[in-house]
């Protein structure tokens, strides 16, 4: 197990590498000046853009750009934005709030999978399977803005059961509208992973045997049947975290969440290398995180499983 996780720990190194070269690259050849974008319609004397540019690197060619935030990216530094704020400042007060946000999703997305696909499994071809079966498709055929806007305006104008935009600070109360909606939005493929690995697992000779033992169902279907359905919904629930974690632009926008989202769609506008590489950077060693901690998890899950 040892060797395992130092390996695994070993391959976030050329990922990251990787992940930062791809990013910085694609930021670098996008079109324009990003130092001019800064003025808006003012228009700057070139003193004052060639400043800039040698401010922030911008001046020098692609690779020695992108050796000089490895630099300093080795030592903690992440670089300076365009406003003049440390990178590391605005991922510290962004960040938290992202993941505030991803991590309700997933508990509210994680709790409708298992409880739904379990039943659905277990009462397959039947009035509660098949509704589900369609409740789970027009979720994921849905946009999510689509399901973003009804739940603003259904839930938090109409009935007033939650505030329609995030305050300041972004409390719990505040993101617990989009949280539900991201929730609802995710959960239908894990409910379908579930109820498939529910009725797989049914069909398996321990199952038999357990209940040939005299075990009761309330005892075969917590500890037999669903531990061992669950390996495929964590799977999916990591990558669902990850994608939670890049991809919840929309609904940041829509719910007003100071997050990452947000930073790093108006980030990728102004052309910030140094903000939108270092956002990208942190994500992907969240990511891997989350994905080792599941690999870990399966030995708990299936006492069948070990790593040598």
């Amino acid at each position: 197990m040892l060797r395992y996780i130092l390996f695994r720990i070993l391959q976030v190194i050329p990922v990251l590498l990787g992940t930062t070269f791809l990013i910085y690259f694609m930021v670098f050849a996008m079109p324009g000046d990003p130092v001019a974008a800064m003025f808006g319609d003012k228009v700057p004397s070139d003193a004052v853009l060639e400043r800039l540019r040698e401010q922030y690197n911008l001046d020098k060619p692609f690779f020695i750009q992108y050796l000089l935030y490895l630099q300093g990216l080795f030592v903690g530094d992440f670089g300076i934005s365009f406003s003049g704020e440390p990178v590391s400042e605005i991922l510290a007060r962004t960040f938290p709030v992202t993941i505030k946000l991803a991590l309700m999703a997933i508990v509210i997305s994680l709790v409708l999978a298992i409880v739904i696909g379990l039943f659905s499994g277990l009462r397959k071809g039947r009035f509660f399977d098949n509704i589900n079966l369609i409740i789970g498709l027009l979720f994921l055929s849905i946009p999510i803005f689509v399901v973003a806007f009804i739940g603003q305006y259904g839930l938090g104008l109409k009935l007033g059961w939650f505030k329609p935009t995030v305050g300041a600070g972004a409390p719990l109360q505040d993101l617990l509208l989009p949280a539900i909606v991201l929730g609802v939005s995710l959960y239908a493929t894990s409910m379908r992973l579930t109820r498939a690995s529910v009725i797989d697992t049914l069909n398996q000779d321990f199952v038999r045997t357990a209940y040939a033992k005299g075990l009761s169902r309330g005892r075969v279907i917590p500890v037999h049947v669903l531990r061992n359905s669950l390996i495929p919904t964590i799977t999916n629930t990591a990558t669902d975290f990850g994608t939670l974690m890049v991809g919840a632009t929309v609904t940041e926008g829509i719910f007003n969440v100071p997050g990452v989202g947000n930073v790093l769609f108006n980030a990728i506008l102004k052309g910030e290398n140094t903000t939108v590489v270092s956002f990208v950077t942190v994500m992907v060693l969240i990511y891997l995180g989350v994905n080792l901690a599941v690999d870990l998890l399966y030995a708990v899950l299936d006492p069948r499983i070990r790593y040598a």
